[in-house]
């Protein structure tokens, strides 16, 4: 007889190794990870670059001016007329291109453009950024220029907790008061970035301006986003913007200035303009749609001449509306009699 052939019997070696699928994910996350390190090196090598050929290469607008917190600069045209002081929205990169052309619109006027610690090309650094301060550091440079008492103050968006503070502090200096879809204190709020004291010291927030420095704001404003609006701007003043945009964004003192708006917004919840002061204020219409005007109506109830201008178009109204906006200014001054 011949021999049982035994059965083949199977065993761990022999059967083929099967990895486990959470393996392959990790192996694939890893790759990702070391090309998205990769490219981030590469991006910010570049961006830094890029950011050193800019600003080596670049000519400076403006004149600065040195306080006793550091150095600030100013962007001033005319040489005849009232003066008008224009103050910037949150954030803005290069006020004194920014409102360029309203600037070239309002003739017969001078015309100062203050960019605050963090906004063109300005100290980035500065301390807290209470509203105390900034009116102060704007009074120095005012009084360091030798801009004669009283001038019209106009500011954009934040600009009007400025201008509200201000008037109200140095109420013979300041004739009449301009808004740009003005931002109206309405005290703090749930929402609200919960801010330090004020006496507490500014912090160095490098978190806020990594994203400049991996190049992800040069990308950004490569491919149109945050691009001015309207036909008032030169083809180098837009593009001298675009590079602002990226070398000033989420610095120090602009930084410290966001987290501060809810307590600058209590300080001046029940601050108002002088009975006697008169106010303009231009509202977007896009602003107007998402929250009517009633908090900008309740701030003025008191003045006694007051005008609120609704126009079309978004929050940066001086981009597009600045034509009709100095005819209005103009009318406005001339019958108050500070035009």
């Amino acid at each position: 007889m011949l021999p049982r052939r035994s059965s083949p019997t199977s065993s761990a070696s022999d059967t083929p190794l099967r990895r486990h699928p959470w393996k392959r994910r990790l192996r694939a996350a890893g790759v990702v990870a070391l090309i998205m390190a990769g490219l981030l090196v590469v991006s910010t090598s570049a961006n830094l670059l890029l950011e050193w050929h800019e600003k080596s290469t670049s000519v400076a607008y403006g004149e600065k001016v040195s306080i006793s917190e550091g150095t600030i600069n100013v962007s001033r045209t005319g040489d005849a007329g009232p003066t008008i002081v224009l103050l910037s929205g949150l954030g803005t990169p290069a006020p004194g291109l920014d409102f360029a052309p309203l600037v070239r619109e309002l003739r017969g006027f001078r015309t100062v453009v203050v960019e605050g610690f963090g906004y063109g090309y300005s100290d980035m650094a500065a301390r807290p950024r209470t509203v105390e301060n900034i009116t102060e550091e704007l009074h120095e440079v005012l009084s360091k220029l030798g801009i004669s008492a009283p001038y019209i103050l106009l500011g954009h968006s934040i600009g009007g907790y400025s201008t509200l503070y201000y008037s109200n502090k140095y109420p013979a200096e300041v004739s009449a008061v301009i808004g740009i879809d003005p931002t109206v204190p309405a005290g703090r709020t749930s929402k609200d970035a919960t801010p330090g004291p004020a006496e507490m010291p500014a912090v160095d927030y490098w978190w806020a301006h990594a994203p400049s420095t991996a190049g992800l704001v040069r990308w950004a404003t490569a491919l149109g986003f945050s691009e001015p609006g309207g036909g008032g701007f030169t083809a180098a003043e837009r593009q001298q913007m675009r590079h602002m945009s990226s070398w000033n964004f989420g610095n120090q003192a602009v930084t410290d200035e966001t987290l501060r708006m809810g307590e600058n917004s209590a300080k001046l919840q029940d601050v108002r303009y002088a009975d006697t002061l008169p106010v303009l204020d231009f509202l977007s219409q896009d602003t107007m749609n998402q929250q009517p005007y009633v908090s900008h109506e309740r701030q003025l109830a008191n003045v006694r001449r007051h005008e609120l201008v609704v126009l079309e178009g978004e929050h940066y109204l001086h981009w597009t509306q600045s034509r009709a906006m100095a005819a209005r200014i103009s009318d406005f001054l001339r019958q108050i009699g500070a035009g």
